[in-house]
């Protein structure tokens, strides 16, 4: 729940200034559940019951909260501010019961079933329900990215090395809190069946038949919806055949996938590729880390490569694919692990434009000591670059400016001297060795943050195919 500190008056400010903090809270409101300025100091506690009330009943969301600048410092009678109970519990609702049965009826009778596990059921909880649905009926599932670890990646039921295939032959799909935007390809053909059943279950009416209309729809908390599924499993027992056709298609996809991803693994050229970095970095991460990332290709291979074992263990650049907000999600998930589970650590990984959104960030991990290790993976541009004798030939012909292709960045940028200015650990990384060194002394130690900034080649890209990151596998 975010919270700003403006001056509500200013002698140099003005009219401007109180006309900007409005602007503030109505901009906010846009982006939103809730947002509020208080009005004065003794309403602030009924402002923020309202904030956190608002922010987990239903679907879960951001609120926003303006606090004046001049309040901090503002001193009032105690006996003035009147405080609020917190809040009850966000209520559970469940879908019809009718619709529940229909819905049991559409899986039973799938040819090529598929089960999608959104964010939602990550922020429900239903991480227990779910997997006892997916062991129970036999049944092939796919995460979305901040679904990871809702059931284990390694799970034998887990699908995404077959992602494309999957979603494009599955005849029925339910979805558990995942929407149909364009992570999904918004349901809709070439990516899918024509005639595909969509089964919906969400916390929120308004998603509803959002791109595709559902063959059924679930509207409930989504634990409780699956429990209510699981039970009607449990008055008529089924299961979905493990020899079927669709698994064995499905199980063959997987295998061809992971065998070209590994051959790519295993490549001794330098400078590196993404899949060299990303399989020895998950190597020695810890299970129960988070994980965070942002980036283009880093953050679409990442995705694939990197595992998640534990719900709500990853964070990412999300719906609307934001960058910039790498760094700052690994502070607040770094102050949570501090304070609720001490010991688990916080990796960020980043890729070198997306570093640049927020890199000062570093700033504050530092002044604050969280051992969050970050690693960027550095090809010189945004998808792509050029390595360093190739820019200077570039600047031998015209400068930068009217030469040098937008995407390229600086090549060989020493990103890891940001870190080591504030007195945290840097590494300059270019070969497996030195990746591997340099992680497991960053692991080691628990009370500085380090950056290792790592060298790939700048022209690698995902196997097979590279589409635009809004419109292609981004799962």
């Amino acid at each position: 729940m975010p919270c700003g500190f403006w001056p509500r008056s200013h002698p140099r400010l003005g009219w401007y200034g109180k006309c900007k903090h409005e602007l503030l809270v109505e901009a906010c409101r846009l982006y939103s559940k809730f947002s509020a300025r208080p009005s004065s100091i003794e309403a602030i506690p009924t402002i923020i019951e309202k904030a956190v009330r608002s922010s987990i009943y239903g679907r879960p969301g951001a609120c926003y909260v303006d606090i004046p600048a001049d309040f901090v410092n503002l001193e009032v009678n105690a006996n003035s501010i009147k405080y609020v109970e917190c809040c009850m519990p966000p209520p559970v609702s469940m879908a019809e019961t009718s619709a529940v049965r229909m819905a049991a009826s559409v899986i039973r009778n799938a040819k090529q079933p598929l089960l999608v596990i959104g964010k939602g059921a990550a922020y429900a909880r239903a991480e227990e329900s779910i997997r006892k649905l997916v062991e129970q009926c036999k049944l092939p599932f796919l995460p979305t990215p901040m679904g990871k670890g809702v059931v284990p990646d390694n799970h034998p039921n887990c699908v995404r090395a077959a992602r494309s295939r999957a979603l494009q032959f599955a005849d029925v799909i339910v979805l558990f809190g995942a929407r149909l935007n364009w992570i999904l390809h918004f349901g809709l053909p070439p990516r899918y069946q024509p005639d595909v059943k969509f089964i919906q279950v969400d916390i929120c009416a308004e998603e509803l038949g959002n791109n595709v209309r559902p063959a059924v729809t679930l509207l409930g908390d989504i634990n409780a919806v699956t429990k209510q599924l699981l039970e009607q499993f449990d008055k008529t027992p089924w299961q979905y055949p493990p020899e079927s056709t669709w698994w064995k298609t499905l199980r063959e996809k997987m295998k061809s996938n992971e065998a070209a991803s590994k051959e790519l693994a295993s490549k001794i050229s330098l400078p590196m590729n993404y899949y060299t970095v990303f399989y020895h970095v998950q190597e020695q991460l810890p299970r129960d880390c988070f994980v965070v990332s942002e980036g283009a290709n880093t953050m679409d291979i990442g995705r694939t490569v990197l595992q998640n074992y534990l719900p709500r263990h990853r964070l990412d650049a999300g719906t609307f694919g934001t960058m910039g907000v790498g760094l700052g999600f690994a502070i607040a998930a770094a102050l949570v692990a501090k304070d609720r589970h001490p010991g688990q650590r916080v990796i960020c990984v980043e890729g070198d434009s997306a570093f640049g959104f927020s890199g000062m960030e570093v700033e504050t991990i530092c002044r604050y000591n969280l051992p969050i290790i970050l690693l960027v993976v550095n090809n010189n541009g945004i998808y792509q670059g050029v390595d360093a004798s190739s820019w200077k030939e570039m600047l031998n012909f015209r400068e930068a400016a009217a030469m040098a292709p937008p995407f390229c960045l600086l090549p060989n940028s020493h990103y890891e001297q940001v870190m080591t200015a504030f007195g945290g650990n840097g590494y300059f990384v270019q070969t497996p060795e030195e990746l591997r060194k340099s992680l497991r002394q960053s692991l080691a130690d628990t009370a500085k943050p380090s950056l290792i900034n790592i060298m790939i080649e700048p022209q690698a890209m995902r196997k097979a195919q590279d589409f635009h990151w809004l419109t292609r596998s981004n799962m």
